[in-house]
């Protein structure tokens, strides 16, 4: 009996000491898995994107909040730390297409209209844009040769009458009418219009008289356009005063191509007569780029100058989301991408079925500027711009089409990176 009590005795120590050890080792373990799962925890809620929640809590922003915007092909300056475009380094043939496309345009009777626009990845958008397409924009009309070629440092001595694509459907008297003193020099001492007459009419004894003698003697030369005969033979000032008349005095200016007119493509935005420049001074900072998984977005800043600028969105909402002063914090800018809305006016209003990628014009009504990559992944969202047709001179006004010619890359933003937005600014 002692034996047993004594045996009894020593298996208390023992079974004691190994449950004091199974109750270490599971709080050990405790410990550390609860530890692990903070630390996931912590992790994840960092770097959650959508909305950085303990990254606002703690004042952490990820490491590319601090990074300057970069630039795709534009060169910038700054307004209240928001890149801009700089325009004194910026011309046509700075935007070039990334890939093919063309539009059809309603086929109507305008000497040198072109009812196709097409265009190949390469080309640049001197090209395929028209002086017509920006009327009372840039006001490009109002240059004349003479102040193109001190602009852009081409010189017209060496220039051929052939590169001046808006002399070819011009007429005698159409000419006349551009360039009154045209009518009081002598046929013989202005070559293309001699040849005109000569080849295409077969008149030759016409030495000695006057153009304005001439357009009264033979009414047949109002049909016939100079292109008829080979204007490559000729340099561009054997019309005299050419050089010195506005664009807009030539008939059916607005159908000329700004390729084709010598140097114009190489003029920077800046010297244009009516130079684009930012709308305002409000910015506004990229707070957070979401994609199209979004739905049922109302503080929307973006749409159009036909339907204003505040288009919400109900599905396929990518968009960035904005903060700062007056209001901005919380609002969107929708990507133009995913949205479109309608755009433009009059019978060219109804190309690419009257709609354009959602966006706004922050430099002016010359060109778009839409919302266009969204990348959560490293907090960044692209931009581009797009261009319009317009056709509103000549013998009736054909309107503008949307805003649909491009995309050409614009600015990338980054998360916490100021974004110039320009008004009119309403926000819901």
């Amino acid at each position: 009996m002692l034996l047993n009590r004594h045996h009894q005795n020593n298996q208390q120590p023992v079974e004691s000491t190994k449950t004091n050890q199974l109750n270490f080792n599971y709080h050990i373990k405790y410990w550390m898995f609860l530890g692990l799962c903070t630390s996931l925890l912590l992790h994840g809620l960092i770097s959650f994107r959508h909305h950085n929640l303990l990254g606002y809590i703690l004042g952490i922003q990820p490491a590319t909040a601090s990074s300057t915007p970069t630039l795709n092909t534009i060169p910038s300056k700054y307004i209240n730390n928001a890149p801009v475009p700089d325009w004194e380094s910026i011309t046509f043939k700075s935007f070039v297409f990334s890939s093919p496309g063309s539009v059809e345009l309603p086929n109507v009777e305008f000497p040198g209209y072109k009812s196709i626009r097409s265009w190949q990845a390469g080309q640049s958008l001197d090209e395929v844009m028209e002086l017509g397409d920006f009327e009372n924009v840039f006001n490009l009309e109002n240059f004349s040769l003479q102040t193109i070629s001190q602009l852009s440092g081409i010189s017209l001595a060496n220039t051929k009458l052939s590169d001046f694509d808006t002399i070819k459907w011009q007429t005698v008297p159409e000419l006349t009418k551009a360039i009154p003193n045209l009518v009081n020099e002598y046929v013989e001492n202005v070559p293309p219009i001699q040849d005109l007459i000569k080849k295409i009419l077969g008149v030759t004894n016409i030495n000695g008289q006057t153009i304005g003698e001439i357009i009264n003697n033979l009414p047949q030369i109002k049909d016939i356009e100079l292109g008829e005969i080979n204007l490559s033979d000729y340099n561009l000032t054997s019309i005299p005063g050419i050089e010195k008349t506005a664009l807009k005095q030539f008939s059916n200016w607005q159908n000329t191509s700004i390729s084709k007119i010598p140097g114009l493509n190489q003029v920077t935005f800046t010297n244009f007569p009516n130079a684009p420049v930012p709308q305002g001074s409000i910015v506004g900072k990229l707070d957070l780029p979401l994609k199209e998984v979004e739905s049922n977005r109302q503080r929307s800043i973006s749409g159009s100058d036909q339907v204003g600028f505040n288009i919400p969105c109900t599905n396929n909402c990518a968009h960035i989301e904005l903060s700062g002063v007056s209001g901005i914090t919380g609002s969107q800018w929708m990507s133009g991408k995913f949205q479109q809305v309608k755009g433009s006016f009059g019978i060219l209003g109804n190309l690419n079925g009257g709609k354009e990628p959602t966006g706004r014009h922050p430099f002016g009504k010359g060109f778009k500027q839409a919302v266009w990559d969204i990348n959560e992944g490293d907090g960044t969202a692209s931009t581009a711009i797009f261009f319009r047709i317009c056709r509103r001179g000549g013998w009736f006004d054909l309107g503008c089409s949307p805003y649909f010619i491009g995309p050409f890359p614009f600015f990338i933003y980054q998360e916490k990176s100021p974004i110039f937005l320009g008004t009119p600014l309403t926000i819901p």
